[in-house]
């Protein structure tokens, strides 16, 4: 069991509101505990995170940043099977998705520990007799504030990037699902970075997350999260005149034309609606499909959903339990709404029996889509289905929602890909495929509500810096 305590200024040490539980999902049974921080604990954190960056994390550089980094890598990636039996047990995932969320964890550390003496400014042609230059410089003290769907992943691909930089750091992760966050931050201890450069408070979004995202002393913040919190978070950055970098979700289409490569496409649509139990932000949670080869595609599709397994995360079905009773609840009030107001359950998946919270995997049909569930987030393994005739009424569709974050166009006509996927308002769009936010190395990141800036890749350490310009006269 990993220690219920917050990690300040490179030593741990109690929650000033005590402790919360740990809760296992596909049991519904306790299985740690974490600290409950309180303000004092934020500000804390913050203290020690700019007296950092004001000393020995601030003037170390670039080169060495990068092989700190590295060294972290190292050593997740040497645990990866620890940190992904903790983070099964903790969301609820499979335990092979949860070995490669724990793989990409150092992935990320890696990748940025390559970058880090690598992000370069430029030299800009001006007047006679003078030299100017500019520089990409971090901000100073980030914060982060993360969810429970990934917590490896994303305490890797949002700390990784901000350290590379030079930023120092305060990380919240989401109190529903912590434990493997935990263990990762015992294990980067043994790196010995200088103290106070990363900083981890524990605890309730409304304590801890609103204290953070409320202090002065945070220069960038970044939030992965509902496009409801993420507006209060916006609203308490602009007090301070903070930037900020928001992923708050998608509502995600696949567009599959008459042409495309059904076998190829078929498990890969099933794929990303199941991935996580739906609970993933760029779900492809929309299929829409030429009327053409509807019948036939959705007869094999409901084959598919029929023999989906759900299980227990250990014994590593196709999925595990939702996060919680109330996100539970949340997706069985979608679904019962959607079909009161006529859509179709075309297919269902079986459940198990037991205390943990598992809803089958849903295929909708027969949905309006201006209703709820086509136009909001259900956050679970529900798939809605929807029809169109022509590469105009396909575009409409995919882009009738308020979210933008992944698209996918399916097609063998190379004109009509470019066409339909240039018109797609999403951040990442795939052609013949679907890499649900994909690599390390690909920026990511929404249009409309499902946000703004970018992470991974390089896109992410131009977000966690800022551009300085110096001007020199010399005659």
């Amino acid at each position: 069991m990993t220690r219920g305590e917050n990690f300040i200024n490179g030593t741990w040490r109690e929650g000033g509101n005590g402790t919360l539980d740990m809760i296992n999902p596909s049991y519904d049974s306790k299985i740690g505990e974490i600290a409950r921080s309180s303000e004092a604990d934020v500000n804390d954190a913050v203290s020690a995170a700019r007296d950092a960056y004001n000393g020995e994390w601030g003037s170390t550089d670039a080169v060495e940043r990068g092989r700190y980094l590295h060294r972290i890598s190292q050593i997740l990636d040497d645990h990866a099977d620890e940190l992904a039996e903790l983070e099964s047990k903790d969301t609820g995932k499979p335990l092979s998705q949860a070995k490669g969320d724990a793989k990409l964890i150092a992935r990320y550390f890696e990748f940025y520990a390559g970058a880090a003496d690598k992000l370069h400014g430029e030299t800009i042609p001006y007047q006679n007799g003078y030299t100017v230059y500019t520089q990409r410089v971090p901000y100073g003290v980030t914060g982060h504030i993360i969810p429970w769907n990934y917590p490896l992943q994303m305490t890797g691909r949002t700390l990784a990037p901000s350290l590379a930089v030079g930023n120092s750091v305060v990380f919240k992760p989401a109190e529903d699902a912590c434990l493997a966050v935990v263990r990762a931050f015992e294990l980067i201890d043994d790196v010995d970075l200088p103290a106070g450069s990363i900083n981890l408070v524990t605890g309730t979004g409304e304590e801890a997350g609103s204290a953070l995202a409320n202090h002065p002393g945070i220069d960038k913040l970044s939030f992965t999260g509902s496009p409801r919190v993420g507006a209060q978070v916006m609203k308490q950055s602009a007090d301070h005149i903070r930037p900020v970098v928001l992923e708050l979700g998608g509502k995600s289409p696949q567009v599959i034309f008459e042409d495309a490569d059904v076998d190829d496409a078929l498990p890969v649509v099933v794929n990303a609606i199941i991935q996580n139990a739906g609970q993933t932000c760029s779900a492809g949670s929309r299929l829409v499909i030429h009327r053409d080869i509807h019948d036939s595609f959705i007869d094999r599709l409901i084959e598919r959903f029929n023999s989906i397994t759900v299980d227990v995360a250990e014994k590593d079905p196709d999925i595990g339990p939702i996060i919680n009773k109330k996100q539970l609840e949340r997706i069985e009030k979608f679904v019962n709404s959607a079909v009161e107001g006529g859509a179709e359950i075309l297919a269902r998946s079986q459940k198990p029996k037991g205390d943990g919270y598992f809803y089958p995997p849903t295929l909708l049909g027969s949905i309006d889509n201006n209703s709820d569930i086509a136009q909001k987030e259900v956050f679970g393994p529900v798939l809605t289905v929807h029809t169109f005739q022509d590469e105009k009424e396909a575009i409409q569709i995919a882009n009738n929602v308020e979210y933008g974050l992944v698209g996918a166009v399916w097609t063998r006509d190379n004109g009509r890909a470019h066409r339909v996927s240039n018109a797609i308002r999403a951040g990442q769009v795939y052609v013949n495929g679907y890499g649900a936010g994909g690599g390390v190395e690909l920026p990511f990141g929404g249009m409309k509500k499902s946000g703004f800036g970018r992470e991974k890749g390089f896109e992410a350490m131009h977000d966690f810096s800022v551009v300085k310009t110096t001007v020199i006269n010399h005659g």
